[in-house]
């Protein structure tokens, strides 16, 4: 199998999702505060996807 680098687009989306995770641990943030956990693994498997699909 083998990596590909994740468009620009990707990363983004995934540092977003990350960056609201965090930043909900501190502020309340609607739909995100109350699944934080659940929001950072859906930023870290944006980038799995993003690294294991060429072209994504």
């Amino acid at each position: 199998m083998r990596l590909s680098r994740p468009t620009n687009a990707v990363f983004v989306v995934s540092l977003i999702l990350a960056g609201l995770a965090l930043a909900s641990q501190f502020t309340p943030i609607p739909y995100v505060s109350g699944n934080q956990f659940w929001v950072a693994i859906a930023a870290y498997a944006v980038l799995m996807l993003g690294n294991l699909l060429k072209g994504v």
